[in-house]
């Protein structure tokens, strides 16, 4: 008894005792939260002993640095580096939530470029268990405002503090040295953030991205041209022919990309209480004259839409950490489709955007592309009750965009970003012509009302195209730039699905994204093969007709008879048309079932697998961080310089309405406006006429 009270004295009432106390909770509710908002997919006894330990090293030695201040001061420097921590952790259970991935320093730094709606989205996401993330907090502050704890002013020797501070990194070092043991290659060859904090954890994740992005810097500064060697070397090695049945199909037509916006494959031929939620992109995507691909998968890391819009225009993939149009997309030299379909073919290049233009930097990343144009909310009125979530509604986007189609000289090369279609997943009353779905996740059930709202968009469009006989020489490509519901809804997921349950695996083949190639005459298929973001360019670039041998492409035309049908995952991951892999677990594709026990064969096909993937990445890395392409100078294409690029309004609409150009659609009318074909059943534009 004695002891106990000796005991519960050293810890109210001394300095160590109450680094002790503020050591434990913080372990402890780091551990609890390891569990309950993340999922890191811990398995075996050596994972979960690493998940409980690796609170502890960083707690004890961040905290630790209270110890040496004098007094009072001590006390509330420990509780400042508790609330940081705690802020840190709070920060990334809401971003881990929609993203299903860390905080990075790229992101945070590159914030202010898709900062818009930011706020909404936060409390959207946000619940109140989150909050436990400052409960040890709390729980201190309550014992030393009733002086259950009582400071202690007492200095502490230094060598005390000293002590403690060489066992944090003693703790560390033991902790990275097992788990590099059970997990060879973690800090080199490692994609995936979640075994970072699993392993080692949320705040050596913190120090790692701090590492991963200052060496990023370094690699740039050091990079040459004998870099690019192994790149060409690899790329010439897996090159693959594309498929001369398609090759030049579509040459000398517009192109008319159409952007949709966190667009899932399920959503086609899917129906909510009997009503089709896609009746239009059901149509095209069964139409004679379309090639729709049934497994292409999105490939996007935390860049999100910008990586994306990173893989369609450039066949390079988004970073690991962060977004490469926000942090490269100003000063790295790319070979971007409309630079090339400009120079090679001529072609008129313009994006058009309901949103804001410095959101993933884009009024500067498509200048280093080569864009004459980018046409963003500036460019478009916008009266109250036009804009909702991140941009202007979808139909009133296209009914404004006709004016600036229509005098665009053609062949153009038009990019049209939705934004309807985007979390949180809002859409007021009048808008709404589908019922939401009861699966009862508020982030969910809204989905297929906006998705809903953005198929009626584009069957406006399309018709309006066919009343004006732009889509006889316009190839319309529809793609899916990521995934609407993320893998942190489970449950919701299999409700929809009308699956009885839903595992990683499942979240896998949920990343299914639609591509669809829609043109008069096009011979059209549901195209079984296996791809993704990174090979939309090569494809396109063969239905042109556009030789692209000796680009810096990671991609390949998705309809070569010799594809390689291995579809990459940013985290390191993969899907094969015969095996998957998810974290650290394989899985045979066409039953779902996860290979425990591979034999010898499948063993060395899944390492293969895996190291083709790693490579691919890792060199796609190579030429974004060191921006190698600045070191590759072809004859057939010159190098873009964004100075000579003005997204000024007045400017751009001066040179695009001055110019009589004949081959417009405004010309071609008899300079007659085509802007009266377009009908739409938009309630805001109905009232305002």
């Amino acid at each position: 008894m004695a002891r106990t009270k000796s005991f519960w004295h050293w810890l109210t009432h001394t300095k160590l005792g109450f680094f002790t106390i503020v050591l434990v909770f913080f372990w402890l509710k780091t551990y609890f939260i390891y569990l309950t908002k993340f999922n890191l997919g811990a398995v075996g006894s050596m994972q979960h002993f690493l998940l409980l330990l690796n609170p502890i090293p960083s707690g004890m030695l961040l905290l630790g640095i209270g110890l040496f201040f004098k007094g009072r001061k001590s006390y509330w420097i420990t509780l400042i580096i508790d609330f940081l921590l705690s802020l840190w952790l709070f920060a990334n259970i809401l971003y881990y939530r929609e993203f299903s991935n860390f905080l990075s320093f790229s992101i945070i730094k590159t914030s202010g470029s898709t900062s818009d709606n930011l706020g909404k989205s936060i409390a959207g996401i946000t619940l109140g268990s989150d909050f436990l993330a400052f409960i040890d907090l709390a729980i201190i502050l309550i014992l030393l405002i009733t002086k259950v704890i009582k400071i202690d002013v007492r200095p502490l020797k230094l060598r005390v503090n000293l002590l403690i501070e060489s066992l944090a990194l003693a703790l560390m070092g033991l902790n990275l040295t097992m788990a590099q043991a059970d997990r060879s290659g973690l800090l080199t060859r490692t994609f995936d953030n979640n075994y970072i904090v699993k392993y080692l954890g949320i705040n050596e994740y913190a120090l790692y991205d701090g590492f991963k992005t200052a060496q990023t810097s370094t690699q740039m500064a050091k990079a040459n041209v004998d870099d690019l060697k192994s790149v060409r070397k690899y790329l010439k090695l897996n090159y693959v022919k594309p498929n001369p049945a398609y090759t030049g199909v579509a040459k000398g037509k517009n192109v008319l990309v159409i952007h949709l916006e966190s667009f899932q494959q399920f959503l086609i031929d899917y129906k909510w209480k009997g009503k089709a939620v896609t009746p239009n992109l059901n149509k095209i995507y069964h139409a004679k004259d379309t090639i729709s691909f049934k497994n292409f998968f999105n490939q996007v890391g935390q860049g999100k839409t910008s990586d994306a819009e990173m893989m369609l225009e450039n066949s390079l993939y988004g970073l690991q950490s962060g977004s490469a149009m926000s942090t490269y997309g100003t000063s790295n030299t790319f070979e971007s489709a409309p630079a090339i379909l400009h120079q090679q073919a001529g072609y008129t290049t313009a994006v058009m955007h309901g949103g804001e233009g410095s959101f993933w930097n884009r009024n500067n990343a498509y200048k280093s592309f080569g864009y004459q144009y980018f046409m963003p909310l500036s460019y478009y009125e916008n009266k109250p009750g036009y804009y909702i979530g991140y941009g202007l509604k979808d139909k009133i986007f296209f009914a404004q965009s006709i004016k600036y189609i229509k005098r665009l000289p053609q062949p153009f090369y038009l990019k049209m970003i939705t934004v309807t279609n985007h979390y949180p997943y809002e859409l007021d009353k009048k808008n709404q012509s589908i019922d939401k779905t009861d699966t009862k996740d508020e982030t969910v059930d809204g989905y297929v009302q906006t998705a809903h709202y953005l198929d009626q968009a584009i069957g406006e469009l399309m018709s309006w195209m066919k009343k004006t006989g732009l889509d006889k020489n316009t190839l319309v490509m529809f793609y899916g730039d990521h995934y609407g519901i993320s893998g942190n809804h489970h449950k919701a997921s299999a409700e929809l699905l009308k699956q009885d349950s839903f595992n990683d695996f499942d979240n896998l083949n949920f990343q299914r994204v639609p591509l669809m190639f829609h043109m008069k005459g096009l011979k059209g298929k549901i195209e079984p093969t296996y791809g993704g973001e990174i090979d939309v360019l090569p494809t396109l670039l063969n239905l042109l007709g556009i030789k692209d041998k000796n680009t810096i492409q990671f991609g390949h035309d998705l309809l070569s008879k010799n594809a390689p049908q291995v579809v990459a995952q940013r985290n390191g991951d993969f899907i094969t048309p015969e095996y998957a892999k998810v974290g650290s677990d394989y899985y045979d594709t066409k039953t779902g079932e996860e290979i425990k026990h591979p034999d010898k064969k499948v063993k060395q096909k899944l390492m293969a697998l895996s190291n083709q993937v790693t490579t691919q990445l890792s060199l796609s890395d190579r030429v974004m961080n060191g921006n190698l392409l600045r070191f590759y100078k072809p004859k057939w294409f010159t190098k873009v310089k964004p100075k000579d690029y003005d997204y000024n309004k007045e400017t751009s609409l001066k040179r695009l309405f001055d110019s009589d150009n004949k081959t417009s659609l405004w010309y071609q009318n008899h300079r007659k406006s085509t802007s009266k074909q377009f009908k739409t059943d938009a309630p805001e534009l109905k009232k305002q006429k």
